[in-house]
């Protein structure tokens, strides 16, 4: 399915010709905090007035979603009576939308992960306020069932409409400008190396590269061009990571989100600063079947995407990106190296290109956090 992209802005006129046009007289809005703080908020609270539809808002939910609360959220959709959704939030908004969608027609009586996924016509639109997850153009949603972090996936729940508004990332904070921006730029680059990669994939990640060089300076001081311009990157980095998923980088960062409270693209970012130099140091470390000298060649596509001569240089680059964010690595033990070596998904290993073992992973943590 093809998905189509909108840009809407203040008074959202876009918006109301799409919602005309899908002819609901509901919408189940699915949002986080963040809408109360943005002038979309003024929209849904006049659109009944001005449109005949009601806006039945869901908000129910944290970061790092629990199971739970989209159990809630099915519910009050069903209670709704409508069969429209649209997203508006980060990577937690969408995911709780996504999976909403997915089992709005399931058995209530069961547990949802445990049931097959069907294609339903419930209709799915996306509004992302920040730039990174690039969520909107996945197949994925990540949950939490009993604290155990659950991955969601059917090609069913990518959002059909995306709308792009640039003014929603006005009011970012400066650590969720910064790390959202490293977890678009560690999704195109870990799409790059991944062993699933395509030559689609790889065209994704390099114009995703491209823009995040483009549109830095003016994202990081919060003006229009720059805003828009990292959406659509942090969407072309997402379009990469729905073909080819992640890889080291997301597989070891997981833990440092949870254990040191982290922002996910702060700890992915500080993952692959490591893995990038380690990678250029170990080809011959190769598990993609296509071989050493594809991964070779295709790390000279991504330095090259970096605007470098080298993988030393591209891998350097890119550490000294991250350090630019002075974002730092969180003040850590010793004894906290097992419980990171433990946290680290393997399946996600299994996407990185070079084998990766035991005490690699534990010299890559010391690496990371400074120990």
């Amino acid at each position: 399915m093809a998905q189509r992209y909108i840009r809407v802005e203040p008074p959202y006129g876009g918006l109301d010709d799409l919602l005309r046009e899908e002819g609901e007289k509901t919408l189940f809005l699915v949002c986080d905090e963040a809408l109360r703080f943005l002038r979309l908020k003024a929209y849904f609270d006049t659109l009944e007035t001005r449109l005949g539809i009601r806006a039945v808002t869901f908000s129910d939910f944290a970061p790092n979603p629990a199971y739970e609360s989209v159990v809630k959220g099915v519910v009050a959709f069903r209670a709704a009576g409508t069969r429209l959704i649209l997203a508006v939030g980060g990577g937690s908004a969408m995911d709780v939308a996504k999976c909403i969608k997915l089992y709005a027609d399931m058995d209530p009586e069961r547990n949802y992960l445990e049931q097959e996924i069907r294609p339903n016509d419930v209709r799915l639109m996306a509004l992302p306020t920040t730039a990174g997850t690039g969520s909107e153009a996945t197949r994925f949603a990540v949950i939490y069932y009993k604290g155990e972090k659950q991955s969601v996936a059917h090609e069913s729940c990518i959002p059909a409409t995306v709308l792009f508004a640039p003014d929603t990332l006005e009011t970012l904070p400066a650590y969720q400008r910064k790390s959202t921006l490293l977890d678009a730029l560690s999704h195109a680059v870990e799409s790059f190396w991944s062993v699933n990669s395509t030559p689609e994939s790889r065209d994704f990640a390099r114009e995703a590269i491209r823009a995040i060089r483009e549109h830095l300076h003016a994202y990081l001081v919060n003006e229009e061009k720059g805003n828009e311009g990292m959406l659509r990157a942090a969407n072309l980095a997402g379009r990469a990571i729905n073909i080819t998923q992640t890889t080291a980088g997301h597989a070891m960062c997981y833990k440092l989100t949870s254990l040191y409270r982290l922002a996910h693209g702060h700890a992915a970012a500080l993952c692959n600063k490591a893995l990038f130099p380690w990678l250029a140091a170990h080809p011959e470390r190769c598990i993609d079947p296509r071989g050493e000298a594809y991964l070779r060649r295709t790390m000279e596509e991504l330095d090259a995407a970096l605007g470098c001569a080298s993988t030393e240089e591209a891998a350097a680059r890119f550490g000294q990106l991250v350090d630019s964010m002075a974002l730092p690595a969180p003040a850590a033990k010793a004894e906290d190296l097992p419980v990171l070596c433990r946290g680290v998904n393997p399946v996600r290993l299994k996407n990185f290109p070079a084998r990766l073992e035991g005490e690699d992973i534990e010299e890559l943590y010391r690496e990371i956090l400074g120990l």
